[in-house]
C-alpha cells in the first residue's frame, strides 16, 4: 500500500521546481522503464500493479486504484518508477549536435529526443527556456531515449557564438536544403513552435536552411517543429560530406 506521504512525494514530482530540489524524475509504463533500467539509470522506487519476482526495496506492490492516483496519466500503465536524475555530462563536440531555441511543448520536445537517438545524435543543446527534459510527458514521449541522449540546458546565444562549427538554422526562407551539402561537424538550430528562431540566435548563424513546399495551395503556414527536425536530421546524414 502507498502512504499519503509517498503520494504526495510522488505527485509532487511532476513539477519542475521538485524534480530539481530531489535530483529526481517519473516514468511510466513497462518498455519506458526498462529502457531506462537497461540504460543504467539508478532506480530510486519502482511501483507496480503486476505481480513481480523483484524482492527488492525499492520494489512496491500496489493496486490498480493506487497507480492510478500517482500517475500522471489519463489511464495508468501498471507501472511507475522514480530514476536519479543523471550527472551533467561534457559537451562533446564531435559530429551533428542538434541546438533548441525556446522549444515549449513537452510533446515535441520527446519526440525530438528520440529522433536524436534514432539518426545517432548524443548531443542536444537546450536553451534555458526550452521544456523540461525530465518533464514526465517527455519522457513518455521519448519512450526510453533519454537515456542515450545528453541533453544540455545553457545560455544558447553564447554557446553559438563560441562553437567552432558551422550552424545550420532551420527557418522559412533560406537555401533549399536538398540543394545543400552538409558537413562531417555541425550544428543544426530548431526554433520556437510559434516563433521560429530567436533574432539573437539568427545572427549566431552560418547557413540559413529551408524545407521548401510543394503543395500547390500553398496554405500551410510551417511544419510542426518535431516533423521539420526529422527531415533536416533525415538530410544532414544522407548528404554529409566524406
Amino acid at each position: 500500500m502507498v502512504s499519503k506521504s509517498q503520494i504526495k512525494f510522488i505527485t509532487s514530482l511532476q513539477q519542475k521546481k521538485y524534480r530539481d530540489k530531489e535530483g529526481l524524475f517519473i516514468a511510466e509504463g513497462p518498455k519506458v522503464i526498462s529502457e531506462l533500467r537497461e540504460a543504467g539509470l539508478k532506480l530510486n522506487s519502482f511501483f507496480s500493479s503486476e505481480l513481480s519476482e523483484d524482492t527488492s526495496n525499492v520494489f512496491f506492490s500496489i493496486t490498480d486504484a493506487e497507480l492510478q492516483r500517482i500517475s500522471g496519466l489519463k489511464t495508468a500503465n501498471k507501472s511507475l518508477a522514480i530514476f536519479e536524475i543523471p550527472k551533467k555530462s561534457t559537451i562533446t563536440s564531435e559530429g551533428l549536435i542538434l541546438a533548441l531555441d525556446a522549444i515549449r511543448d513537452p510533446g515535441n520536445l520527446g519526440t525530438i529526443i528520440r529522433l536524436c537517438d534514432w539518426f545517432g545524435v548524443t548531443e542536444l543543446i537546450c536553451s534555458l527556456d526550452t521544456a523540461d527534459c525530465y518533464n514526465p510527458k517527455v519522457i513518455q514521449a521519448t519512450m526510453g531515449s533519454i537515456a542515450r541522449v545528453n541533453v544540455h540546458y545553457l545560455n544558447l546565444a553564447e554557446y553559438l557564438f563560441n562553437a567552432p562549427v558551422p550552424i545550420y538554422g532551420g527557418v522559412l526562407n533560406g537555401q533549399n536544403v536538398y540543394d545543400s551539402k552538409m558537413p562531417k561537424k555541425g550544428i543544426i538550430v530548431m526554433g520556437n513552435e510559434a516563433n521560429g528562431i530567436s533574432e539573437e540566435i539568427i545572427e549566431a548563424l552560418t547557413n540559413k536552411i529551408t524545407i521548401p513546399q510543394f503543395g500547390t495551395e500553398q496554405k500551410t503556414e510551417s511544419l510542426n517543429v518535431a516533423t521539420a527536425t526529422a527531415i533536416l536530421l533525415s538530410e544532414f546524414r544522407r548528404t554529409t560530406e566524406m
